[in-house]
């Protein structure tokens, strides 16, 4: 856990081109830790989490909406798809 924790922080000092959508790290235990993203915009069932190999993979992708009755004047909430990594120990 000592590498994976390490390696959590290396990748958190390397700035990063995309940095969305942000998120936190936090260890809740001794061996236990919880990763807390801002996705707005997007729902659960937009959200797919993975494992491959030592690397855990967390993607956003949009499904598209039916049409609403709802006329919106401006819509800044982004929703837009994205993948992000993290290490894992081994």
């Amino acid at each position: 856990f000592d590498r994976m924790l390490n390696a959590l922080d290396l990748a958190s000092r390397i700035p990063a081109v995309d940095n969305w959508p942000p998120y936190d790290i936090v260890k809740t235990g001794e061996d236990d830790y919880r990763i807390d993203m801002a996705v707005a915009g997007l729902a659960e069932a937009d959200l797919t989490i993975t494992q491959e190999r030592n690397t855990l993979v967390v993607t956003g992708r949009k499904v598209q909406e039916p049409q609403s009755a709802a006329e919106y004047l401006h819509r800044g909430i982004a929703g837009r798809e994205f993948e992000r990594r993290f290490d894992l120990a081994e």
